[in-house]
């Protein structure tokens, strides 16, 4: 299993941080490895999104854990491997908001794919610290 985590501290706080990670369709505004995306539902777990990167076939990911204002996973699998990205809010005494992406990838390949699926993951989170700090 290959594993990986970024993480960033915004002033924003958890509720603002997470209004953006719900809003599935705006996703690409701050996540320029998102061509396309479309959420099949609510963003409850179950539910499935289908992204396309830019120059890519389109990917189908699964919701697997969604708690409001702290948490989501989804979970992407391409033949017999198993990507599972966890998008975390961690609140901080000093008020601030700490967003954790932690990455487990299983399955052939897992040690090429991860820095293909995380290398983007300083620019989106630097890019979601921007967006949720303005007002």
């Amino acid at each position: 299993m290959w594993t990986h985590e970024e993480s960033i501290e915004t002033s924003a706080a958890p509720s603002r941080v997470w209004a953006l990670f719900a809003d599935v369709a705006r996703w690409k505004d701050w996540n320029a490895g998102i061509e396309s995306i479309e959420l099949h539902g609510p963003f409850v777990a179950g539910t499935t999104f289908t992204m396309r990167p830019p120059g890519q076939d389109p990917l189908t990911s699964t919701l697997t854990e969604v708690i409001p204002n702290q948490s989501f996973i989804d979970e992407t699998v391409v033949d017999d491997t198993r990507v599972l990205v966890s998008h975390k809010l961690e609140p901080l005494p000093s008020g601030r908001t700490r967003i954790i992406y932690s990455t487990q990838i299983s399955g052939p390949g897992a040690a090429e794919i991860g820095p293909l699926v995380t290398g983007d993951f300083p620019d989106v989170l630097a890019a979601l610290k921007k967006l949720a700090e303005q007002s």
